[in-house]
């Protein structure tokens, strides 16, 4: 039997402002989906928020893209939406870009990453969950699980994996995509996914046999609007183990805490800091940006978990540093590398604060 998961996501409403999620938020969806699954629309669900985003991780058998479950999602976050309106909070419905739901979710504003699998013998897979922040962030990562020996062992040890991946990367600007092969194409791989901005890792595939390995959320929601409504907060899926990279490696990718784009009004550059569950509640300067891993087993499409995968006392230290980077980094204020640069500033606020200048200035000659 096929399993398709769906991971799908949007900031529906801020308590308070873009910290935290309304309990009677995540009541509502659990109601809508519980629903659902007594209906049989669905095979298993699970409800998560990270930060103020709120994530619905499905299971079923329609596969990717169906309009059934992306109507499922659609009037999830509109019901939350109504109670959040109700409740007053922030940014109420700020990720639905339009009233009336479409036939998919492509260009409405919420966020959603999909695989539809062949279950194995045992099926690991994390769920990813980052607030504050862009897709762009999940390209360092996803480099270092599937493409780094220094990270991934089994690159090197393991005949499973060790003809490599190939990474589909999209370039956001163009809509258009490429498939690179790594190890023999790493370079050609950094010269785009390092650019983080505008090519984003969407898609891993095992290269013997081109089985799916990660698929990460790729929306960008500025883009969609034409203006500034919130950061994109991605979500990501990793299966694990028995040909893909074991558990422990895929969250050593995690052990940096790298710069990525978004907090304070996304429109600055800070550490992306791996949390537990508990502690995905950003508030100095709207952040530190976060990350939240939710491990679960399939076993015939039941989402046995979650297991909270940052929770681990070994991950203390990377916390210790992006707090280190913080407190460094916002010592430069509005100064660039904190502040993104001008052409990243272009769907934020900082244009129209600009326009009233451009008559002020007069020929440097």
């Amino acid at each position: 039997m096929k399993v398709t998961l769906s991971v799908l996501k949007a900031d529906i409403g801020g308590w308070v402002g873009h910290s935290n999620m309304h309990p009677k938020l995540v009541e509502i969806a659990q109601e809508s989906l519980d629903a659902a699954k007594v209906d049989g629309m669905i095979i298993d669900y699970h409800v998560a928020y990270c930060g103020d985003d709120l994530n619905l991780i499905i299971t079923h058998t329609k596969g990717e893209d169906n309009p059934d479950i992306h109507k499922l999602a659609w009037d999830v976050f509109m019901r939350c939406t109504e109670a959040a309106k109700k409740l007053k909070l922030y940014g109420a419905g700020q990720d639905l870009l339009s009233d009336a739901f479409s036939g998919n979710l492509k260009g409405m504003g919420p966020g959603y990453a999909e695989m539809e699998i062949e279950e194995r013998k045992s099926e690991p897979v994390i769920v990813f969950m980052a607030d504050k922040t862009s897709p762009g962030a999940w390209n360092f990562p996803l480099f270092k699980m599937f493409a780094d020996p220094f990270n991934t062992a089994g690159l090197v040890i393991d005949p499973t994996m060790h003809d490599g991946f190939i990474f589909e990367v999209l370039d956001v600007m163009e809509n258009k995509f490429v498939k690179l092969s790594c190890p023999e194409e790493m370079y050609d791989l950094l010269v785009l996914i390092g650019a983080s901005g505008r090519y984003m890792i969407r898609a891993v595939y095992r290269k013997s046999d081109n089985e799916i390995a990660a698929k990460a959320s790729v929306q960008k929601l500025n883009m969609m609007a034409g203006r500034y409504v919130g950061k994109d907060d991605p979500v990501l899926i990793v299966r694990a183990q028995s040909g893909f990279p074991a558990v422990g490696e895929i969250l050593e990718a995690f052990s940096f805490p790298h710069l990525v784009e978004g907090w304070m009004r996304g429109s600055h550059h800070g550490p992306l800091m791996p949390v537990g569950f508990e502690d995905a509640v950003p508030t100095r300067f709207d952040g530190p940006p976060r990350v939240i891993a939710a491990g679960f087993q399939l076993a015939e499409g039941q989402l046995v978990g979650p297991v909270d995968m940052f929770k681990d006392k070994s991950f203390d230290y990377t916390r210790q540093k992006a707090l280190e980077i913080t407190d460094y980094i916002r010592r430069h204020g509005p100064f660039e590398p904190h502040r993104l640069h001008l052409e990243e500033m272009e769907y934020t606020t900082l244009p129209a604060v600009m326009e009233k200048l451009q008559n002020r200035f007069k020929s440097g000659e």
